[in-house]
């Protein structure tokens, strides 16, 4: 647990994934709530929906870069058996 919150606060993983959430999280909020953006009339829960939306595809792509890069690194220990796992 400890080793994959350090993957995940990578800076190149929270970089990497905040351009998905921006990017994705855009899409999915014109695709799913464009119809209250364009009216005007966005209530309080709305804004919090959409908040959410954005924090999905962050979440997806944290933990798959995390994944991928703890399954890289035993990899490396497979074919190293002297290297160690990163801390």
């Amino acid at each position: 647990m400890k080793e994959t919150l350090s993957l995940c606060l990578h800076p190149s993983v929270v970089k990497r994934a905040l351009k998905y959430a921006i990017i994705v999280g855009s899409i999915l909020i014109a695709i799913n709530h464009s119809d209250v953006l364009f009216s005007g009339d966005v209530p309080p829960g709305r804004w919090a929906r959409m908040g959410l939306t954005v924090v999905v595809p962050y979440v997806v792509s944290t933990l798959s870069s995390a994944g991928a890069m703890r399954e890289a690194a035993r990899a490396r220990v497979s074919s190293h058996p002297h290297a160690q796992l990163p801390s």
